[in-house]
């Protein structure tokens, strides 16, 4: 079996080897033009046999953000909910986890029929829905409980991008609240994973 010896000054060598068993073709690798960074790793690219040096599938940072302010809405229209938070992605092929926890969420007054939304804009309060209404709440006269979030978002840049959740009372005539009386926090996570 052939390989290739490379020789340290000292005298011993570490050497590559062919495969243990005989390929169906002549096989080709190619190397990437840089050395990569610390912690990367050395994987296919999109195009099998062409190597590039890659984060590797892992969480790169986390960003969090707090808030126990409460915030009401009686409009259909969308408007903070005073919870955002910035993230710097470090490829634009990577993406951000979203997720975000909310007690005490829910309507004071109204019918029975009252339904509440968040959504999650990317971009800021005037930016962009990044898909839909993530959250939906029906409930009664004065019920609130837990309103969450988990999304996977590809905002393909190396940019700040700011997310930043956003609520409005869809149907009923109750109030519909966003960590009603502020005495418990709610939270928002960024997480940018590899891509």
């Amino acid at each position: 079996m052939s390989k290739i010896k490379l020789k340290h000054s000292s005298g011993n060598s570490m050497s590559i080897g062919a495969p243990a068993t005989n390929p169906a073709s002549d096989l080709e690798l190619k190397l990437p033009a840089t050395v990569g960074a610390a912690g990367q790793v050395l994987m296919n690219s999109g195009t099998a046999g062409t190597l590039e040096f890659s984060n590797g599938g892992k969480i790169l940072q986390v960003v969090q953000a707090t808030s126990t302010s409460g915030v009401n809405s009686t409009t259909s229209s969308y408007a903070t909910a005073g919870l955002e938070a910035s993230i710097t992605p470090t490829s634009s092929s990577n993406k951000v986890l979203i997720k975000m926890v909310s007690p005490m969420t829910g309507f004071a007054g109204g019918t029975e029929h009252n339904r509440g939304s968040l959504k999650v804009y990317r971009g800021g309060s005037s930016g962009t829905s990044v898909s839909g209404i993530l959250s939906t709440q029906y409930s009664e006269d004065d019920f609130y409980s837990d309103a969450v979030i988990t999304f996977l978002d590809s905002p393909s840049t190396t940019s700040a991008t700011t997310y930043t959740v956003m609520m409005a009372r869809v149907n009923g005539s109750g109030e519909y609240s966003f960590n009603r009386d502020g005495a418990q926090t709610a939270t928002l996570v960024l997480m940018e994973v590899a891509g």
